[in-house]
This record gives structure tokens, sequence and C-alpha cells, in this order.
């Protein structure tokens, strides 16, 4: 049946490149609508991966090469250079995309007579799968995208070094944020890609709680102190937070947690939550970081046992964030998960949860602020889409060409429109914000700064980054997730300790 899949879709792809190359439709339609590229499946707060992209890091080992296409076959006008865009990995791979991607191709094809564009979309369903095999099979595309962090490092060593193509072209990498240039090299393998769509993250507060509770909003500014309803400075870090969050986390009888009266056994309102996230995204929380160490091995860094801890703490001993019980009780489901419920006073989560899908019906009135520090250092976790260029192009420098165009000014923007995303490059951000806040939540005055302030803070390594045996890994650190969200008398530097055991194990074995 697997095979027989293969089969179905590699001829599928076969036609509609033919259309394509004799000038007939737009590509090959998707089997399902594709899951948004990159965002998380629900943490309620035992977490799970992110739909959209639970693939292997490693491409999976091909069944059999694919039959031939279009792309090993003649360009319609031979003086022309044929490069093959792959769309499936991330957003662009559902029915109303297809059109208007198809609509960007016919643009450049009009542009210029060197290069015939040839888009690719393939079902997101099986796009990993079917890259693998053609990466295998010698019949790669050129370039590969949007695709995250996630996706990316599915093919970890299969992406070129984009160094050389942009200094050779003296590509202005000024337009966009340097930290965000940097999110996309990877030590010892280069530049693998050029800022183009980016979720930041920040903290996302209930104004009617704290207003109910006669607390002080949370700074917006990266840096200020928060200054409470009294007037007194505090430094804007987890310890802050957590006070913050103990009086907000509120019992049937309105006692809150900082109460002797407190009942953790009848909570109907909570102050905290890393919301759809997992053991790397909560870890990076308090510092960017790693399970994989410089000599291969495996390892916890410090910041994310640090924040494994207080999570712990907090759903156990000082109740200030929803545990895995109280994570399916019903006054925390709303549309968007526990905090469009209304009973969650702060969440940390990506500018894609600033939705009108999440918060179009939330019934009280939110802002954004800062990402609070931890041992004075800010870390606000990024999602990001990008294009990548494989390294077995057989035409590298009109691929770059192609990416380029891609990533222009009028472009970006006709794409981000297509697939949704804040875009990278500085000219266009506010102006996009701007009418992003106003199309989805017209009259409220939500403060844009804060999702551009949180750039620079971004996560590298990013929280989503290669690891070996990629699923049977976050099967491991799942299960120990779990297992502490749901019991409350643990060992916890024993289960630290057994997880680091098991995925050393994990980490040599794939290595034999």
């Amino acid at each position: 049946m697997r095979k027989t899949r293969f089969l179905l879709v590699a001829l599928l792809i076969v036609l509609a490149l033919l259309l394509v190359a004799c000038g007939g439709g737009a590509g090959p339609t998707p089997t399902a609508e594709e899951p948004a590229a990159e965002e998380p499946a629900a943490e309620e707060p035992a977490a799970e991966e992110p739909a959209a992209e639970d693939t292997p890091t490693e491409a999976p080992a091909a069944e059999e090469p694919e039959p031939t296409t279009a792309a090993d076959q003649e360009p319609a006008e031979s003086d022309k250079v044929q490069i093959r865009w792959f769309v499936g990995l991330g957003a662009g791979s559902d029915a109303p995309t297809i059109e208007p991607q198809q609509a960007v191709v016919d643009k450049f094809n009009a542009s210029q007579n060197e290069i015939e564009l040839v888009l690719e979309i393939v079902d997101n369903d099986v796009a990993y799968d079917t890259l693998a095999t053609q990466i295998a099979g010698g019949n790669a595309p050129d370039i590969v995208g949007p695709v995250g962090i996630r996706g990316r490092d599915s093919f970890k060593g299969a992406w070129l070094d984009l160094q050389p193509l942009i200094d050779t072209n003296g590509y202005d990498l000024s337009v966009f944020d340097p930290e965000m240039v940097q999110f996309y090299h990877v030590q010892e393998e280069g530049q693998l890609g050029i800022p183009f769509a980016i979720f930041p993250s920040f903290v996302i507060y209930n104004i009617d709680l704290f207003d109910e509770a006669g607390l002080a909003y949370p700074p917006h500014e990266y840096g200020a102190p928060y200054i409470d309803a009294d007037g007194n400075e505090h430094e804007w870090n987890i310890d802050t937070l957590t006070d913050l969050a103990l009086q907000l986390t509120v019992d049937a009888d309105g006692n809150d947690a900082t109460s002797p009266d407190f009942d953790p056994t009848n909570i109907v309102q909570f102050g905290w939550q890393n919301q759809w996230t997992d053991p790397r995204g909560i870890g990076t929380f308090f510092g960017p970081g790693s399970f994989v160490a410089a000599d291969g091995s495996a390892q916890i860094p410090e910041e994310w046992l640090a924040a494994w801890e207080w999570t712990y703490d907090g759903w156990w001993t000082s109740w200030f964030t929803p545990n895995g019980p109280y994570g399916g009780a019903e006054f925390l489901q709303g549309p968007g998960g526990p905090f469009s419920s209304g009973n969650l006073a702060m969440v940390h989560l990506h500018l894609w949860y600033v939705a009108t899908w999440a918060l179009g019906e939330a019934d009280f009135a939110f802002d954004l602020a800062a990402t609070p520090s931890y041992n004075g250092h800010i870390t606000s976790k990024m999602h990001a889409d990008t294009f990548g260029i494989l390294k077995n192009s057989q035409h590298p420098e009109e691929a770059f060409q192609v990416m380029t165009y891609l990533l222009s000014p009028e472009i970006a923007t006709e794409l981000l429109n297509i697939y949704g995303g804040m875009p990278a490059r500085l000219e266009l951000q506010e102006e996009w914000l701007a009418n992003y806040f106003e199309t989805n939540f017209p009259g409220q005055n939500i403060d844009k700064q804060v999702v551009l302030d949180s750039i620079v803070y971004a996560d590298n390594p990013n929280h989503e980054s290669w690891m070996p045996s990629f699923l049977e890994t976050t099967d491991r650190y799942n299960e120990f997730w779990n297992r502490l969200a749901n019991e409350p008398d643990l060992d916890f530097q024993a289960e630290v300790d057994q997880l680091l055991v098991d995925l050393n194990a994990i980490f040599a074995a794939a290595e034999e």
C-alpha cells in the first residue's frame, strides 16, 4: 500500500508537470488540506509535537526511486534552465493556495528568458516521503519551501550553504534583522536560508483578569521593570512572573494561590501556561539549547532543567499552571485552547496565535507583553519559514536567482498573503502588523511593538532543531513530560537522570 501511494502521488506529479511544461494547469491538487506550517498541536499541558511536521529528522530511506517525471525531460524551450520548486513540507499544498502560487511562477517565467520555473505541489501528508524518495533516486528538486526549522532538519545535511551565492551575487542581507539572518546559520553546515516569514513569541495577557485582581499589567518594553500597583519596581524576570501567576490563580471561593485558604483541588482560574509547546519549547523559555551535545551525545541544558523543575513545581506545589488533569478541565476549553477560555491570565505563544481562529471570539480584552528574563537573559523562541536549495541541485546559481525573486519585496508580500506569516524584511513589518491587527481585531489597541521587539531574542539553536532518531527521541521525552504532568510525587531528578540515560542509548543506536 505504501508503494502504491508513492506511485500514485508520483503519477499525479508527472501529469501536472507535463501540463505545466505545455502551458497547462497549475499543478497537482493536494488530496487533503495541509495543517498550518509549524503550528504546534495543543498541549494541555502534556505536550505533543506539531502535527504538521511530525516527521523523522533524517530523510527516510527510499523504498524505490520514483518514476520518471517531467523534470527528467527536456524543458519546453531547450535554451532555458529548468528549476523545480517543491512545495509541501509547510504551507502551500491546500487547494486555495495552488492557483496564486502558480500565478507567481507564471510571473517569474514572463519576467526573463533564461530560466523556466516549474511548480511541484505535494500534499503535506506525503511530502516528506516524496522528497526523500526523490533525493535518494537522484531526482530531487532545486528549491524547497516554504519550510520551517523542523521540516528543514528532517533532511539534515541535504541543504546547500547559501553564503557563497550570497557573496558572489552581492545579495543585501541588511534588509533583515541580523538576529534573523544568524537564525538560519547552522554550525558546520553554513547559511541554510534567508529570512522570509517569521512568528515571534511573547507574553499574551488577559487585561480583564489583571483588572479584576487589581494588578498592574506586565511591561511591554523589553528591559523595562514591572511596576506594581503601588508604584514599586521589580525586575521583569521569572520570579516576578511567578509572583503574578500565583496571585492570578484562584479557587472557587475566590482565594488566590498565595492564600493559606487556597484549595488546589478546586481551581477555577490559572495564572500562567506555556501553551502549545513541548519540553524543548518550555526549556527554551529559560534559554536556548539542544538535547544534542557537541560530541553527539545526549545532554540536558541547565536552563531546560531549571525550566522543567519550575514547571513541575507550578503543576503540583505552587499550582500556578495547569497540570495534566486540569488541562482537560471544562473551564479551560476555548476555541484557541486554555487562554481563549478567559480563565487563564497569561501565556507565552507565537504570533500565529494572535488570530481570529484562536482569539476572534474572546469575550475579554487582551494585549501583548515582553518575555521575562531568566538569569539576566531573554529568549523569545521563534517559528520561521524560508526557502532552501538542495545540495544536489544541478543549477544552484539559477536556483538562487529564483529564490531571491521569491524573497523580493513585491513577491514576498504576495506569498505571505498566500501562506500567512509576518514578513522578515524590515521595511514591510510595521505596515503589515498594523494592517493585520486592524483586519483581525478592529478597534482593539494591540501593542505591535512587542512583536517587533521580540525578534532579536530568537532562540539559536532553535527549539525545533535536529535530533538523532527524531521520532524515537520525541516519543521518549514526551513520555517523560506526560509522566511529570500527571504524577505529583515523582523523584524529579531521578526522572531526569533516566531520560538522559535513555536519550544516550537512542543517540548511540542511531550512529550504528
